[in-house]
């Protein structure tokens, strides 16, 4: 599978253009195309308005404390501010790219400003998460990372699940969203499954076609 769409070395990346749309009351995100890239209901800013995002909370039926959650791709913000907030213990990370979303985040989703437990940080998701620094560091991993095709995940080889796995202290737990217009499920799957030892099972479909891989570490 392809592991990564970025410009060669010396080239400045070109990022998806940002556009907000508006309809009964929920704001949405896209990447300069038709496709939703995250949602907020304007009067509930906090709350998870997409059905895939709650399916993305499926860890915390494993998960009872976190210290430390990341977010790899922004969005709307949909997940670190349920996570900042309803998570008060735990040191929030998220990962983006593009630093438009960053930007559209805060001014137009309600995203909060970094403070002593919430961090923005914008990077190249594969570069940032097999940095050795984070071995055995997150509890809770959160991968959600669309480009404005939406035609499958940015990143999706056994090779960043393997990254994402070491990433995790023992007993930790990632949530993938995979989605995309003829992707291959199978294969995504294929690919944590072989990165995680068989430790994961797949959610049954959103009717958007969002589908939700939860894949564990093996406790220590």
């Amino acid at each position: 599978m392809s592991a990564a769409r970025k410009p060669g070395r010396g080239i400045e990346p070109a990022y998806d253009p940002v556009t907000i749309s508006e309809s009964d009351g929920v704001r949405y995100l896209h990447l300069g195309s038709e496709w939703v890239q995250g949602a907020m209901r304007i009067r509930r800013p906090f709350d998870l308005e997409i059905d895939y995002t709650r399916d993305m909370m499926a860890w915390e039926g494993l998960v009872e404390s976190p210290s430390h959650i990341v977010q790899l791709g922004l969005g709307a913000a949909s997940l670190t501010k349920y996570c900042w907030r309803q998570y008060p213990q735990a040191q929030i990370t998220a990962v983006e790219l593009n630093p438009q979303v960053i930007a559209c985040a805060r001014q137009f989703f309600k995203l909060p400003a970094d403070d002593a437990r919430l961090g923005v940080v914008q990077a190249d998701a594969l570069a940032w998460i097999a940095n050795p620094r984070r071995k055995a560091s997150i509890d809770v991993l959160q991968v959600d990372l669309y480009d404005a095709t939406a035609s499958g995940p940015v990143y999706d080889g056994e090779d960043f699940y393997a990254a994402c796995r070491k990433s995790l202290a023992p007993g930790g737990v990632m949530t993938v969203n995979v989605f995309g217009r003829g992707w291959g499920f199978e294969d995504s799957f294929a690919a944590v499954f072989a990165a995680f030892g068989g430790r994961c099972e797949a959610l049954a479909p959103v009717d958007a076609g969002n589908r939700i891989i939860v894949a564990q570490k093996l406790p220590a």
